[in-house]
């Protein structure tokens, strides 16, 4: 049983990861040869092509290009929502100074919608008392 892990589970567990992470693995981080290259390396090759991807094929940890601020790390993603140095991926919607901000411009305007309702309501709460009671407007 041991035997059958270590000759065959292991290995092609290993295989079938090294596949998808080299499929799923940005184009920029691909070092060396192409991204085709790679996948093509990892398939035709089972024992070695994973192994070869793992040592000298994506660039891990420290080794990523430098972030704009000069952090290692990935370089900052174009767009909003994309968080520089932890490899371009969203971020939540709560650490998203962007979204939060946005929140605080709606929270502000609808506000200013209410405070325009509640005038425009006193307002015609005010003329319909004014058509009910003739004179002056005062109630007796």
């Amino acid at each position: 049983m041991l035997r059958i892990l270590l000759t065959i589970v292991l290995p092609l567990a290993f295989w079938v990861w090294a596949f998808v992470d080299c499929l799923t693995t940005p184009e920029d981080e691909v070092k060396h040869l192409p991204k085709v290259v790679w996948v093509l390396i990892v398939l035709l090759f089972p024992p070695l092509g994973p192994i070869a991807w793992l040592i000298a094929g994506k660039q891990r940890g420290f080794l990523r290009a430098a972030t704009p601020d000069g952090h290692p790390g990935h370089p900052a993603a174009d767009g909003p929502g994309r968080a520089p140095g932890r490899g371009g991926r969203p971020l939540a919607p709560d650490d998203d100074p962007e979204f939060l901000a946005s929140l605080k411009r709606n929270d502000k305007d609808h506000e200013d919608m209410l405070k325009q309702w509640e005038a425009d309501l006193r307002r015609r709460e005010q003329e319909l008392r004014d058509r009910d009671e003739p004179g002056d407007g005062r109630r007796s």
